[in-house]
């Protein structure tokens, strides 16, 4: 069904950049229609919006980009995507998002685009307008909160949002979310006859029922026992069903019902390092849900047992709005009775998937399952042969084999392949918690800090071999990677780059917050700064964000000079935005470092920046103070260029003030300066400038007594 719903999109010519989705899909046939339903309801006073709700494992990610690939045709402008909430709970600002998303249609942002101008990041009303002329499909998922969907819609518009969330978006009111609980029973057992494949879940219909009523029917828990499965050969389906179902606690009487009040404890062991780790307890507390209508919370009561394959299976029944639902599940002469209906088992809180996981997590050898464990500090969480080979220090067709092998046991995501064609995987969210936790048990800190060295530094030769790629004239790469790790070509240097830009870009804050790898994040930094200009796309936005993370590493190790650079260029791609007060501020706080680290050429530098800024705020007697410093300084230096360029600025601010003696005087100096050094084109610049001048006082001809030659 999945790649039936790609070929849709790849048909209708769409673009689409969604995830790959789950593989295969099943069932959800209620929730697909709501969002349809609800797709074709006109949008009251505000944009196109639909919220699809359902707690982690619930399949919400995977619904979401199926139904968007089945209604590609509708939206013939693209399938854009946006995360907005990294796995460990980080939230994406609404600008970051909306940088992205203009990246994915083709809108090049410009120098405007700068976050920290307004109140309001510009790139939102930038993403609005575009959106408010197309027909795009934009696929928000895992948001956290109201204020990162707000911004980013757009009113009279034929696009669509469709934002995916574990809870209740708080200030978005006239929408009527579609909940996810758990798949109904039926979808379940073929969701998991895909995914074990061969006879195992047909010719066992009793234990296929029971193990996906012991996973609640989510799709996540389904997935990891699938994959468990299909790495146990010889298990049969009711065993697995056994040792994923905790044992059930005593019933208690309380006000005239019998109340299921029970707590699963699951002991397990798993020799990792030579260390054991014991699996915690997980507290499961029953909700009836209801497929395509709000989750309601109900309460399970016991309906009995029925004997089924020598053991005890309970069937529990659902109270909602005062009517018991009740559906009982009988095995007479070794098969199981027929549903009378298609029905959605209750979601279990929290214990299935967690479960899952520890059964698959508990059967790897101790080398791949430090490989997981290490793959949740990649950036992103995305991670390659390359970026893993990194982390364990070793040989990338191992870390490329043992890769794939997690995506086997559903315990990795696959993503869309780089630009040269590399496997991606991702660890996913509802895993990264318990992963987190195990590494914090079974790692030892300098273990951690080690790989997180060695990823930064392979993320910086990487870099480096793609700018030498995009830049032939810079020779041959003095430290090539291995084969496996090459880049191959320019086009595979820059689509790399590209491709990679948001990863690296949060390795570069990852580095930078923690603060212990200082070291390598500014060469990550610096490789960045030089290679991402030459694949023509280096958004101001991202260029921005690396000088930032310069400067709180300079201030951090107390390096005034490189503090005082970072803020220079930071004033510059703001004056470059044209926001000349923000500008002012920086060069006037680099003037300050650089004065004190005794950097006369920064200082110069910074004063020229604050000459440009006055000039631009209509001051010009402020702007002639500034150059008129900065010019004293490069008098000093001996540079002589600077100086008949500083020349010219403190006459035009002369000129600006009316002082036309004074700017005739400066001009000639300027021009002086020029001859000297031989710079005739400079000079008749210069000259043309005074002329103009001259002009404009009705001194023609005056030119001659000053000396220059026009």
């Amino acid at each position: 069904m999945a790649r039936k719903t790609a070929a849709v999109a790849e048909a209708a010519g769409t673009f689409d950049a969604l995830p790959v989705g789950a593989r295969p899909f099943a069932g959800r046939g209620a929730e697909l229609a709501a969002l349809t339903v609800a797709a074709g309801r006109p949008a009251e006073g505000r944009g196109r919006l639909l919220v699809l709700a359902g707690r982690p494992g619930s399949g919400r990610t995977a619904l979401a980009v199926q139904w968007a690939r089945t209604v590609a045709a509708d939206h013939p402008d693209g399938l854009l995507y946006a995360r907005l909430s990294a796995p460990d709970g980080t939230r994406v600002g609404p600008g970051r998002a909306a940088r992205m998303l203009l990246d994915q249609l083709g809108e090049v942002p410009g120098a405007a685009l700068l976050p920290g101008g307004t109140e309001e990041d510009p790139a939102c009303e930038a993403l609005r307008e575009v959106l408010a002329a197309r027909r795009a499909l934009v696929l928000l998922d895992d948001v956290r909160d109201a204020g990162q969907v707000w911004p980013l819609l757009a009113e009279k518009t034929d696009s669509l949002l469709l934002a995916t969330t574990s809870g209740p978006l708080m200030g978005i009111e006239g929408i009527d979310p579609v909940i996810l609980g758990g798949m109904e029973h039926r979808a379940a057992v073929d969701l998991l006859g895909e995914l074990v494949g061969g006879t195992r879940i047909s010719c066992d219909p009793v234990g296929a029922a029971d193990l996906a009523e012991a996973c609640a029917n989510r799709p996540a828990a389904l997935r990891l026992a699938a994959g468990w499965l299909r790495s146990e050969p010889r298990l049969a389906v009711t065993e697995a069903a056994s040792r994923l179902r905790p044992a059930p606690a005593e019933g208690a009487e309380k006000a005239g019902k019998a109340e299921q009040a029970g707590r699963a404890e699951q002991a397990g062991r798993a020799e990792q390092a030579g260390r054991a780790e014991q699996a915690g307890r997980a507290e499961q507390v029953g909700r009836a849900e209801q497929a395509g209508r709000a989750e309601q919370a109900g309460r399970a009561e016991q309906a009995g047992r029925a004997e089924q394959v020598g053991r005890a299976e309970q069937v529990g029944r659902a109270e909602q709005a005062g009517e018991a639902e009740r559906a009982e599940r009988r095995a007479k002469g070794g098969a199981q009775a027929a549903d009378p209906a298609p029905e959605t088992v209750p979601v279990v809180e929290g214990d299935p998937l967690r479960a899952a996981f520890e059964l698959a997590y508990r059967r790897l050898p101790a080398a791949r399952a430090r490989l997981l464990r290490l793959c949740t500090l990649a950036p992103g969480q995305q991670v390659d042969l390359r970026t893993a080979s990194a982390l364990v220090g070793c040989p990338a067709p191992e870390a490329g084999a043992s890769l794939t092998a997690l995506a086997e046991l559903e315990l990795l995501e696959r993503e869309s392949a780089a630009a040269d064609g590399t496997e991606r995987f991702r660890v996913p969210g509802r895993l990264y918690g318990r992963l987190v936790e195990l590494r914090g048990e079974l790692d030892r800190p300098s273990e951690v800090e080690l790989a997180r060295a060695r990823l930064l530094e392979r993320l910086v030769r990487l870099v480096d071999s793609a700018r030498l790629l995009l830049d032939p004239a810079a020779g041959p790469n003095p430290d090539p990677l291995p084969g496996p790790l090459r880049l191959r070509s320019a086009a595979q240097a820059g689509g790399w780059l590209l491709g990679e830009r948001e990863q690296l870009l949060a390795a570069v804050a990852d580095a930078v917050g923690q603060g212990d790898l200082d070291g390598s994040a500014g060469r990550l930094v610096a490789a960045l700064l030089r290679a991402l200009p030459l694949t023509g796309e280096a958004a101001p936005a991202d260029l921005h964000a690396l000088h930032e993370s310069v400067l709180k590493v300079a201030e951090r190790q107390g390096a005034p000079r490189r503090a005082a650079a970072a803020l220079l260029n930071l004033g510059d791609l703001q004056a470059a935005a044209g926001r000349w007060e923000q500008a002012g501020e920086r060069y006037r706080q680099a003037v300050d470092l650089a004065r004190g680290a005794g950097d006369e050429a920064g200082c110069a530098r910074a004063l020229e920046g604050v000459g440009h800024g006055h000039r631009a705020l209509g001051d010009p007697l402020r702007a002639a103070d500034a150059y008129g410093r900065a010019l004293v300084l490069r008098q000093a230096l001996g540079d002589q260029p600077a100086e008949a360029r500083l020349l010219v600025r403190v006459a035009e601010a002369h000129t600006a003030l009316r002082r036309f003696e004074e700017a005739l005087r400066e001009y000639r100096s300027a021009a002086a300066v020029l001859r000297r050094i031989g710079d005739g084109r400079g000079e008749q610049e210069v000259a043309a400038l005074m002329t103009r001048l001259q002009r404009h006082l009705g001194q023609e001809g005056a030119s001659t007594a000053f000396g220059v030659v026009s």
